[in-house]
């Protein structure tokens, strides 16, 4: 499948299956996911490997996988355009990444911040594959001789170690692996918490209703719009000082593709009520075709199951010629299959 378009350039993107993706994280990045697939030859992957290092309930991350798989078809991501799979199913990350583990300094992983972040925040579960973690994602990226990978800002460490191990090994044994680069696409809105607008909107935030969630119902949505931080200035403007309000502005261009300019010209003289009711019913339109179809695919567990064996088959022809690469590489004898 991808042959046949190879002067395309190859983007790889990944989501961890842990609970539902917030409204933040759809007009971030995955509202753009869908339009990359035009210009470039897309891998998404439901990353549940990367997910086991909090010991999740076996049976929760069955269910959580196959609900992110469902999300991202919902989302309009076409498996006949593009490769989408569920990690777990290409045996391939998982050996690319040993063999990259050996190609790793110690030092190099003990410097990377998520690792001394979640070390601290789980102290009694602090397991080699929370420390090697970012060298599975080297290999999720490097197997697919991936040219561009979309990150945030906190995935940064991770992509510049993933170029560090991979000129390493191209060092060694010579061209074996491209070196990716990180995605500049389309800025995708930066959506803050609606109860604390100076934090990033986030699904673990212990206030509720500070985040929407991709599936929430629509008097949710509503509501916690409405019940979103602003100020006593009663006036729609973007400016200093109005972080909620500049928050609410932000969600409501990237729904509605107004201009800031345009906005503050639709509420002029016109209070936060009547401008929180049309953001709540910009964000529910935005969100209503993506529920409805994540509705019909999440009963249709045969089709799911049918289209992820069908994106991990085509994902692991990929990964395997790059794989058996790197083991000729490395010195391992290979079977004439």
């Amino acid at each position: 499948m991808m042959e046949n378009q190879e002067k395309k350039k190859i983007v790889l993107s990944a989501i961890q299956p842990t609970g539902t993706p917030t409204l933040g994280n759809y007009l971030g990045a995955l509202k753009n996911w869908k339009n990359m697939a035009n210009d470039y030859n897309c891998l998404y992957a439901v990353a549940d490997l990367h997910s086991i290092t909090v010991r999740p309930e076996p049976a929760d991350l069955r269910r959580r996988t196959l609900e992110m798989y469902a999300l991202l078809l919902a989302i309009g991501l076409d498996p006949e355009k593009s490769i989408v799979f569920i990690q777990s199913m290409v045996p391939e990350h998982a050996q690319l990444a040993w063999i990259l583990d050996c190609y790793t300094q110690f030092g190099e992983a003990s410097r990377m911040t998520q690792f001394k972040d979640k070390s601290e925040k789980h102290p009694d579960n602090v397991n080699v594959g929370l420390f090697a973690y970012p060298v599975l994602m080297a290999a999720d990226i490097l197997l697919y001789q991936t040219d561009f990978v979309p990150i945030g800002a906190d995935q940064k460490q991770h992509l510049e170690i993933t170029r560090d191990i991979a000129e390493r090994f191209n060092g060694l044994y010579g061209n074996t692996f491209k070196i990716p680069e990180p995605f500049i696409g389309k800025a995708g809105a930066r959506v803050m918490s609606l109860q604390d607008p100076s934090k990033k909107m986030s699904k673990s935030d212990t206030n509720v209703k500070g985040f929407i969630s991709m599936l929430d119902d629509d008097n949710v949505i509503m509501k916690k719009i409405k019940s979103a931080v602003t100020d006593s200035e009663a006036r729609v403007y973007f400016g200093d000082g109005k972080d909620g309000v500049n928050n609410l502005m932000g969600i409501y261009s990237c729904c509605t593709g107004k201009s800031f300019e345009e906005i503050e010209q639709e509420f002029d003289g016109r209070g936060y009520g009547d401008f929180k009711t049309a953001v709540g019913e910009a964000v529910i339109e935005e969100l209503r075709p993506v529920k409805e179809e994540y509705a019909r695919l999440i009963n249709d567990k045969a089709y799911l199951m049918q289209c992820a064996a069908s994106g991990a088959e085509k994902a692991s022809c990929f990964a395997s010629r790059t794989l058996k690469k790197a083991m000729k590489k490395v010195g391992f004898i290979q079977l004439d299959k």
